[in-house]
C-alpha cells in the first residue's frame, strides 16, 4: 500500500516507511485463511519465495508504451482491515479512486464492502471491487461467477473501474500451465458475464513464478502491479508490456482512513481514468 502527496491531509512516505504501521496483519508463510486475503498479504513473502524480476520500463519503447513519466493519479486500495473509512475525507484528500475488496473464493464478502463501495461512488471517488483468488479451492469460473454476483459487475456511470483479479500468496500447488488456464477461466467467465476486461493485480516476483512469465494476458487485462518502493518506476512482471495502476507501498496515511492503507497510482490522466472506468476508447 502506497504513500503519496495529494494536499495537505495527505502524508508523503519517500520510501517503505520505517516506523509506520503496516495497514493489515501479515500472515507467516503462504498460509492465508479464508477471508484474510487482501491485496499486498502475500507480497513480502511471494519476494522471499520467488527470484524477483528486476526488469523496468524503458523509455522510447514503443508508441504505445506508458512511460513513467506520465502523469499519475493518486489512489488507494482497502478491506475491511481499514474499518469505517470516511468517504467524504477522503474525496477532500483528493484521492481520485478506490479499488474495493468484494469477494474471496466462492464463500466470502468482505463484510465491509457493500458500506465501502456505496460510499466512495456517492462521494464521487471512481471505485473497483476486487476478488482475492483462491485457485486451490474452486475453478476460475466459479470465483468469477460468486465475484460478478457479489460486488464484481459493472456499469457505464463515471464512476465504476472493471472488477479486479488480485494474485499473490503462493502458487497454490499449481503448475504454471495449471495456473494459466486457471486465469483464462476466470477472465473469460468474468468478461461473459459483465462485458469487461478484468484488471490483474500481482507482483513481478509472483506472476513470473506462478505463470512463468506468461504473456497471454497483456493484451486482455490491465496490469495492476505491486512493488512496494520509492523509485520514480515499478519492477513489472515478464509478459507485461508496461503498468496501467501500480500498488507502491502499504504504509500510506489519508484523511478519512484510520491508520495505514495501501496507496496507489494510475499511469495517466483523468480522461485515461475515465475512460478505464467507462470502457471508451
Amino acid at each position: 500500500m502506497a504513500v503519496g502527496a495529494v494536499g495537505a491531509t495527505v502524508v508523503l512516505a519517500a520510501s517503505l516507511s520505517a516506523g509506520v504501521a503496516s495497514a493489515q496483519p501479515v500472515p507467516s508463510g503462504n498460509a492465508i485463511p479464508m477471508g484474510d486475503g487482501y491485496m499486498g498479504v502475500g507480497y513480502v513473502q511471494d519476494g522471499k519465495s520467488f527470484a524477483p524480476d528486476t526488469r523496468t520500463l524503458q523509455l522510447g519503447a514503443g508508441s504505445d508504451a506508458v512511460t513513467p513519466n506520465a502523469t499519475t493519479l493518486p489512489g488507494v486500495d482497502v478491506s475491511h482491515y481499514q474499518g469505517t473509512i470516511n468517504w467524504g475525507s477522503v474525496h477532500a484528500a483528493g484521492i481520485q479512486f478506490a479499488y474495493i475488496k468484494a469477494t474471496e473464493g466462492t464463500t466470502y464478502k468482505d463484510p465491509q464492502f457493500n458500506a465501502n463501495y456505496l460510499n466512495a461512488y456517492n462521494n464521487k471517488v471512481i471505485r473497483g471491487a476486487y476478488h482475492f483468488a483462491r485457485p486451490d479451492v474452486s475453478t476460475g469460473a466459479a470465483q468469477a461467477t460468486y465475484f460478478a454476483g457479489h460486488g464484481g459487475a459493472w456499469s457505464a456511470d463515471n464512476l465504476t473501474l472493471p472488477g479486479m483479479l488480485d494474485l499473490e500468496g503462493g502458487c497454490y500447488g499449481k503448475s504454471a500451465a495449471s495456473m494459466q488456464s486457471w486465469i483464462l477461466d476466470f477472465y473469460n467467465t468474468y468478461k461473459a458475464k459483465t462485458g469487461r476486461d478484468m484488471v490483474i493485480y500481482t507482483s513481478a516476483s509472483w506472476w513470473n513464478s506462478c505463470t512463468g512469465g506468461w504473456g497471454g494476458m497483456s493484451a486482455r487485462s490491465p496490469l495492476f502491479v505491486a512493488h512496494w518502493t520509492s523509485a520514480a518506476s515499478p519492477n513489472i512482471p515478464s509478459g507485461f508490456p508496461y503498468w496501467t495502476l501500480w500498488q507502491y507501498t502499504d504504509s500510506g496515511s489519508v484523511s478519512g482512513i484510520s491508520g495505514a492503507v495501501d496507496r496507489d497510482r494510475f499511469n495517466g490522466t483523468q480522461a485515461r481514468l475515465l475512460a478505464l472506468a467507462n470502457n471508451t476508447p
